[in-house]
């Protein structure tokens, strides 16, 4: 199963305006995305509940997976939102 490893680069860390962009992106997706951080089991990368109870902030590591046709490309497109600093955009 394809997966990425990214550091959480807003500055409130996965939380409000961040957590909220990155769910609305997953949910977008064509497939399954499940994101997590080290020591926790994965957790749906759609539900806002369970993405905020991953408790990541700014510089975490979490992993996101996903498997299906254009895994790859969903992935590099979150790991890219998912390192930005989602607090500063203009979105």
């Amino acid at each position: 199963m394809p997966s990425r490893t990214v550091t959480v680069g807003s500055s409130s860390g996965l939380h409000a305006r961040p957590a909220a962009l990155f769910v609305a992106a997953a949910s977008a997706a064509p497939l399954p995305v499940k994101i997590n951080v080290e020591g926790r089991k994965p957790v749906p990368a759609n539900s806002m509940l369970s993405v905020l109870s991953l408790g990541a902030k700014c510089g975490t590591e979490v992993t996101i997976t996903a498997d299906g046709v254009d895994a790859d490309t969903v992935l590099d497109d979150l790991a890219t939102l998912l390192a930005r600093d989602l607090d500063a955009a203009d979105d």
